[in-house]
């Protein structure tokens, strides 16, 4: 799928390969870094570092048990939108400068047009960091239960209807 903003390139969004994993490890962790980090502990830092670096989710992902779907520039990593237990959002993390330019929209519904049509899903969940209610809200979804905290990690669940 290929995506286009009034005077902007076009992004195309795709399924990502084991070749495209380093460069969205690296991108995730950035972004992380500089959005999310910042709302949370020294423990929810390293918790969610290993969790992208302990090789569970790389061996899923290689299993087929760890959907994800990429945003390219050209050959650039972009955005990144990844499941885990079939309907449940894991990761969705878009570039910096790449930001409000309706690549994480576009991966949504990319995504959930995917479920909706190939898997039957009737909604997708997410637990949302601090930094990122606001666009999640902005997409369609909503809060199901207040703010809670794993270790260090601050999320509040939320879904959308497909």
């Amino acid at each position: 799928m290929d995506i286009r903003g009034l005077g902007e390139p076009t992004y195309e969004i795709r399924w990502a390969t084991t070749e495209d994993w380093p460069a969205v490890v690296d991108m995730v962790w950035r972004t992380f870094m500089r959005f999310e980090a910042p709302d949370y502990t020294e423990e929810g830092i390293a918790s969610f570092r290993d969790f992208l670096t302990d090789g569970r989710i790389y061996r899923m992902f290689q299993e087929g048990n760890y959907l994800m779907m990429i945003a390219l520039d050209g050959d650039k990593v972009v955005g990144e939108i990844s499941l885990r237990n079939r309907n449940h959002i894991s990761l969705l993390f878009v570039e910096e400068a790449y930001h409000r330019k309706g690549i994480g929209r576009a991966l949504i519904k990319t995504m959930g047009d995917y479920l909706k049509k190939e898997k039957q899903e009737m909604f997708m969940s997410v637990s949302a960091a601090p930094y990122a209610l606001d666009f999640y809200r902005r997409v369609g979804f909503h809060a199901c239960a207040p703010e809670e905290e794993y270790s260090g990690i601050r999320v509040t669940s939320m879904e959308k209807f497909l």
